[in-house]
């Protein structure tokens, strides 16, 4: 198996599951009046290139939990956009380059940018990226946004990464879609949630690995480096 491209999402233990994943999107979210959650998911590809969302990530995605959902596109289908929109009242969408449906080409844009927080978070699918997954590229983007944190999708690899204090995220494929780009086993069913108190975020990656839900949490303030724990 070919190594992941730099930044790639690493998977956490056991107990990281436990103690973060459970904490940070089961539980009640009464515990901090500051907590605002954001997930952040896309390359969906239903049903072209897969069937539906992993049924153990559905039980994480349960409506009210998150305050914004941000998609990089590639929803496909009326029916797609329509479940996002039952998990919260605030959906950002931008259109993916499969994107034909009239109920997402009417309303998603090729870009966004959304405040949470003290962050501003550009959201692109990133099939416009020229050349394509140009990290050069892509921080020219964030500057002509003029954003703290870009969140892309397009490869279908989830990853993070750091340049210059802005923050680069993608999500990867929440269904583990195919792409021609990729090896099936290089490609694995993956989202992020966001959780943002002021200017400090906490990046939970969530991937499915062998049928177990594997967490890894990053720590972000905004305009500096990123720390990772298990």
């Amino acid at each position: 198996q070919r190594p992941h491209p730099s930044g790639v999402c690493r998977q956490a233990g056991k107990g990281s599951y436990r103690n973060q994943l459970l904490r940070s999107i089961a539980a009640p979210f009464d515990s901090s009046a500051d907590m605002v959650l954001v997930l952040v998911i896309g390359d969906i590809h239903i049903p072209h290139r897969a069937f539906s969302i992993p049924a153990k990530f559905r039980k994480l995605l349960v409506p009210n939990k998150m305050q914004h959902v941000l998609s990089t596109g590639n929803l496909c289908t009326r029916e797609m956009l329509d479940y996002l929109r039952s998990l919260t009242g605030d959906v950002h969408v931008v259109k993916g380059d499969f994107d034909d449906d009239p109920a997402i080409t009417k309303t998603a844009s090729d870009s966004k940018v959304v405040t949470v927080g003290a962050f501003r978070i550009g959201l692109i699918h990133g099939h416009q990226i020229v050349p394509w997954g140009s990290d050069k590229s892509l921080a020219a983007r964030a500057i002509q946004l003029d954003v703290d944190v870009l969140v892309s999708g397009h490869s279908h690899v989830c990853s993070t990464r750091i340049n210059k204090g802005i923050l680069y995220l993608n999500p990867g494929s929440a269904t583990g879609a195919f792409t021609p780009l990729l090896m099936e086993s290089e490609i694995v069913p993956s989202f992020m949630l966001l959780d943002v108190q002021g200017d400090t975020m906490s990046v939970y990656i969530y991937r499915l690995v062998d049928d177990a839900v594997k967490v890894e949490r990053i720590q972000h303030k905004k305009g500096e480096g990123m720390q990772s724990s298990a």
